[in-house]
This record gives C-alpha cells, sequence and structure tokens, in this order.
C-alpha cells in the first residue's frame, strides 16, 4: 500500500504532467475537446454525406462513443511506455516504487478524458437519449479501462529503457488499432467469427458498452462485462510481475 507520501509525488507527476502537456498554448485545455470535435466533425461528414449508413441513428454521438475511449487508450499508452526515460533523473535519484511513474502517466490522461467524457455526455443529451439509470454502469466501465491500460503501462514503460523505440511500436499498434475498434462502423458489421474477439478487446469493449449504456439505454451484456472484467485484472497482473522483473536493472540502462 502506498503511504500518503508516494501519493503526494503521484499527484504532483499527475499535475506536471498536465501542465507541460498545455504550456504557452493559448487554448489550453480545451484542445482536449477540440480534437475529438474535429475528428467527429470529418467521420459524420464521411459516412453521412461520401460513404453514408443509413443504419446509423444520431451518427455524431455514436462515432463520439468510440472516439473518446481510443483517444484515451492510445495517448495514455504512449505516455506510460515513454514515462520512465522523460523522468530518468527522478527515477534514479528519489526512492519511490517505479510503478509510481507509468502509473502517474496513465492517471494524468484520465484528466483529459474527464472533460471529454462530459462532452460527450452533453452531446448524447443534446440529440435527445437522455439519463437513464444505467449511466451508473459508466464509472465501471471506464475504471476497468484504466486497470487495463495501467497494466499495458507498465509493460511497455519497462521495455522502453532496454528498447529506446518502444515509443514507435506503440504509435504504430495504435494506428492498426484504430480500424480495429468499431469506431466509425456497427459492431453488427463484423463477422461472426470475430464477435467474441472483438469482445476481448478493452478498447472494443467499452466503445460497445458506453453505446449500449449512452444509445440504447440499456446495461451491457454480462458476457462483455465479464470479458472485460477479466481482461483488465489479468493485464495488471502481467504488468505487475513483468515490471517488478525488468525493473531490477534499470538504473544501469538510464
Amino acid at each position: 500500500m502506498w503511504t500518503g507520501d508516494y501519493r503526494f509525488v503521484v499527484s504532483n507527476l499527475v499535475m506536471k504532467d498536465f501542465k507541460v502537456r498545455y504550456r504557452n498554448m493559448s487554448l489550453g485545455v480545451a484542445w482536449s475537446l477540440l480534437n475529438p470535435l474535429v475528428m467527429m466533425g470529418v467521420l459524420t461528414f464521411i459516412f453521412t454525406r461520401i460513404f453514408p449508413n443509413e443504419s446509423i441513428k444520431n451518427f455524431p454521438v455514436f462515432v463520439l462513443c468510440g472516439l473518446v475511449p481510443f483517444n484515451f487508450f492510445s495517448q495514455a499508452w504512449v505516455t506510460a511506455t515513454t514515462s520512465l526515460l522523460e523522468n530518468a533523473n527522478l527515477v534514479k535519484r528519489v526512492a519511490v516504487p517505479r510503478q509510481i511513474f507509468p502509473i502517474s502517466a496513465v492517471l494524468s490522461n484520465c484528466v483529459h478524458l474527464s472533460a471529454q467524457i462530459g462532452l460527450l455526455l452533453v452531446l448524447v443529451i443534446v440529440f435527445g437519449r437522455g439519463v437513464n439509470a444505467y449511466w451508473l454502469w459508466l464509472p465501471v466501465i471506464w475504471g476497468l479501462e484504466v486497470i487495463f491500460v495501467c497494466g499495458l503501462g507498465l509493460i511497455f514503460s519497462a521495455m522502453d529503457v532496454y528498447i529506446r523505440d518502444m515509443r514507435y511500436v506503440v504509435e504504430s499498434c495504435n494506428l492498426v488499432l484504430f480500424w480495429l475498434v468499431p469506431i466509425f462502423y456497427p459492431f453488427s458489421m463484423i463477422p461472426a467469427r470475430y464477435q467474441n474477439i472483438y469482445q476481448f478487446n478493452p478498447v472494443a469493449a467499452l466503445v460497445l458498452a458506453s453505446r449500449n449504456i449512452l444509445l440504447e439505454g440499456k446495461a451491457p451484456p454480462d458476457s462483455m462485462l465479464y470479458k472485460l472484467l477479466i481482461s483488465s485484472f489479468a493485464m495488471l497482473t502481467l504488468g505487475s510481475v513483468l515490471f517488478g522483473w525488468m525493473k531490477r536493472r534499470f538504473y544501469d540502462h538510464l
């Protein structure tokens, strides 16, 4: 269990990342909202005017339900991966658990995530979907997503100490993942033989669960929640074990 001193370090790392990201920017944190809005606008134009799909209702909200989880996942994964190298002086000089750095990077992205979730909920109401009791599931599914990214960040941040181009590997994976997550297409388009595999992908599961709750007004299927739960805690466990094994020689490589 982390002590109060460690929690103080985490909070300061989170705030440092937040301030550095928007330092000297005139719009500041507004960029957290502008980026998904611009992407939402582009995808909405393409898939309602150029390649229209009449089966998808409220397309702007539909696509934002995919963009918000994907943006958080991709950004948190990259920043967690580079967190140890970017804080190399602290890692070598300050006696704190090394796991603090990738986890703090993920939590820093939760600040931006909160703003984007707020934007998503406002648009859901604007488009007439309204509030329902199943919104209570949102903290659960988002919490599981954060847990999954923390585990993934532990693995790749440790690997980045030894293999310095892991950032580019992660960015390439995110590029592929953009097409493998049903961001701008419905789950029904996925062939039946791949649907179970999709639901084990926590990003895809989160997108589908968000649409169940916000657009369809129903709880996510139990099978999807179980898969999200299993994959999230399995990744955190694996990340903790691998990070603990690899951290022994961090000092020699930083």
